[in-house]
């Protein structure tokens, strides 16, 4: 289910693990699709640098992950003990690594009998609300990020807030996450994770984004609460739990630090006309380098996430900014597995010389950048772009992003800031990338 080495840390890990069929009569159909997957074991030589309350943190880190593991998979899914009465073992690893009964690298095609297609509501909302229903709602609270939709015994609609819903999980979140402030000794650390609780007991979560924001010095970070909003195909509103356990790579942390401070000439470089881009990004923006020990929740379904922009809260966009988090090892192990191999078919011998990592680092890199530059207001009535793109948000935005990073990668080039690195190499690794997007079924890494 999770894809990460800690033993060091004196955690046991937990991994997913194929299954040998010479029992089965038949060799299982799903035996491909789990083979598919590049299984890799994440490590990080950064645990050497924690001191031991820091490694007591990382632990209990990891059982707040769990938690929210579990909520996951309440929200999209509902009892995974449904899975266990699966008696194929290639079947029930897939739905594992996949969080239910469909495929998510392939639109959500269902691939065990009995379940047929993903609702597109989850369990975020009634399963047999419509549309219409909805729109004629009226609650102020229907469309928050940390509400779900419930019925009331009448049939009527009623919004229920995250911490009322899953009560019982977030007391047990909060209690570890209280042992957490008692042993962290980073200031910034410490007042993050005060208000991440009052966060998680009231679903109020800017003033914890705000302190997350001025955590700068930490060499453990944890990112967990409710955050995306991918599994809502209804309205792209209601966030799913998730949690990463970072640990923060200080000397190639500090080779980024030059460009936060561009991002509001990047921004007023974007190619488009002047009304387009009066949004100017905070100053408190970083971008930083991290390896990945832990995944869990939204993060760790299909394939795994190898940077992070946020927060996702347009207040704290102008405010401070937002956080870039380069998951290096992760994204090491993605082109190792994935884009290489990709590479290696469709590039002529004499161009593979370009397939580079380091171009592949910095093509994510600025991607996420671009997550926080553009347009975020609408022209004539100033209103949210996102709102107004309700469920078309998302696939424009990752659009957006790759194509907007890669021009401003041309730009940095240009601005001599950039490693010696031909433009042509960016290029290159950008195309295989991008042919990795087109066709996300073989994204797929563990």
């Amino acid at each position: 289910m999770i894809n990460l080495s800690a033993s060091v840390l004196g955690v046991a890990a937990m991994a997913s693990t194929l299954f040998a069929c010479s029992s089965q009569q038949q060799e299982s159909p799903m035996k491909a699709k789990v083979e598919e997957y590049a299984h890799v074991e994440l490590k990080s030589d950064l645990v050497s640098g924690l001191n031991d309350k820091e490694k007591e943190l990382v632990k209990i880190f990891f059982q707040v992950g769990e938690i929210t593991d579990n909520l996951f998979w309440k929200q999209t899914f509902g009892d995974k003990s449904k899975l266990d009465t699966i008696t194929d073992p290639y079947a029930k690893e897939f739905a594992m690594i996949h969080y239910g009964a469909w495929d998510r690298l392939d639109n959500n095609k269902p691939f065990l009998s009995g379940y047929g297609e993903k609702l597109d509501v989850c369990n975020y909302y009634p399963h047999d609300i419509t549309a219409e229903e909805f729109e004629a709602f009226d609650d102020a609270n229907k469309d928050s990020w940390y509400t779900v939709i419930r019925r009331n015994d009448d049939g009527s609609l009623k919004s229920v807030w995250y911490h009322e819903a899953y009560a019982e999980e977030i007391g047990r979140i909060c209690a570890l996450l209280e042992k957490a402030v008692t042993l962290a000794e980073d200031p910034g650390l410490k007042n993050y994770l005060e208000k991440r609780i009052e966060a998680f007991k009231t679903d109020d979560y800017l003033a914890s984004d705000l302190a997350w924001m001025d955590m700068k010095d930490s060499k453990v970070d944890f990112v967990t609460g409710p955050i995306e909003s991918y599994d809502d195909m209804f309205r792209e509103t209601k966030t799913s739990y998730e949690s990463f356990v970072l640990l923060k790579d200080e000397a190639r942390s500090k080779d980024l630090a030059k460009f936060v401070s561009m991002l509001p000439a990047l921004q007023k470089e974007l190619p488009c006309a002047p009304e387009y881009k009066t949004f100017v990004p905070g100053t408190s923006s970083d971008l930083n380098v991290y390896d990945a020990v832990y995944y869990a929740g939204d993060c760790n379904a299909g394939s795994k996430t190898i940077a992070i922009n946020l927060p996702n809260d347009e207040r704290v966009h102008a405010l401070k900014g937002t956080r870039r988090l380069q998951l290096r090892n992760s994204m090491k192990a993605k082109f190792d597995k994935i884009l290489m191999p990709i590479g290696e078919l469709i590039v002529t011998p004499e161009q593979q010389k370009y397939l580079n990592f380091d171009a592949f680092f910095w093509n994510v890199t600025f991607h996420e950048v671009a997550h926080g530059l553009g347009v975020k207001q609408t022209i004539n009535t100033n209103e949210s772009v996102d709102a107004v793109m309700g469920t078309e948000k998302t696939s424009w935005e990752e659009a957006k992003a790759d194509i907007l990073g890669l021009f401003m990668l041309k730009w940095v080039k240009l601005q001599t800031l950039l490693p010696k690195m031909p433009l042509l190499l960016i290029l290159q690794v950008f195309c295989v990338r991008y042919v990795l997007v087109l066709h996300r079924h073989t994204e797929r890494l563990i």
